[in-house]
């Protein structure tokens, strides 16, 4: 988990901010990571972020982006 959480704070554009993290557990011993971040709607889309977390493959197995405004 701390190689996928490195891989995701790796994307780095104008308008993204990496804030706290923690693993949540989903069950049956199984944990996901969830990673609050700030984005500027100008900048950088939630479609652009998705795409790029996703090129994870070895570590992500899907993606969900949860808004808050």
């Amino acid at each position: 988990m701390a190689k996928l959480e490195e891989c995701v704070r790796s994307v780095q554009v104008d308008g993204l901010l990496w804030g706290a993290s923690k693993l949540v557990p989903v069950g049956y011993g199984i944990k996901k990571l969830q990673i609050n971040c700030v984005v500027e709607d100008d900048k950088v889309g939630t479609d652009f972020l998705e795409e790029e977390i996703t090129k994870f493959e070895d570590y992500v197995s899907n993606v969900s982006i949860n808004c808050v405004l």
